[in-house]
């Protein structure tokens, strides 16, 4: 009877922290995006001596790092996912979808277009009216809700399936 109950609390831990796992780079990931995207881009603008070239510079090294952190901690997210399978049904993950698409958008299209609008400013030129940068904040808040919901359905999930066991 006593080696059941430890059985139990095993696979109970074990649970746990599979849950765990998964959460610490959803929610590090939502940590990146809100420090970056939503306070630093504008800050350094603030600062003093700061031109508008150097603060384009700054962003677009800045976003460009970035964006290769997220691609790690999608991946990350992604093999935590696979290793769990079992825990982890689709119903759960399918709004993972969503930060996916917009990551791919930004690699691939939004980015390069605020790089080359960056780089046609900071040679002195006139870039045309877009609202591309305004876009990319609207991505980027959508991106976090989705990864703060996907991290929140983990947390419950987590929560009934453990305490139902």
């Amino acid at each position: 009877m006593n080696n059941l109950f430890y059985v139990h609390m095993e696979r109970k831990n074990r649970k746990e922290i599979s849950y765990s796992f998964i959460l610490i780079p959803t929610f590090l990931w939502i940590g990146f995006v809100c420090s970056i995207s939503f306070m630093e881009a504008w800050l350094k603008f603030r600062a003093p001596n700061v031109s508008l070239s150097i603060g384009l510079g700054i962003g677009k090294l800045i976003f460009s790092a970035l964006n290769i952190v997220e691609w790690f901690f999608l991946i990350t997210t992604l093999m935590l996912i696979l290793f769990n399978k079992k825990i982890l049904k689709f119903r759960k993950t399918k709004i993972l979808i969503i930060p996916i698409l917009i990551l791919l958008s930004q690699t691939f299209f939004l980015l390069p277009l605020l790089n080359e609008r960056t780089d046609i400013i900071s040679q002195g030129m006139i870039a045309p009216k877009s609202s591309i940068h305004v876009f990319y904040i609207l991505v980027e808040f959508i991106k976090v809700i989705s990864l703060f919901i996907f991290g929140l359905r983990i947390i419950y999930d987590s929560a009934y399936e453990i305490s139902s066991n």
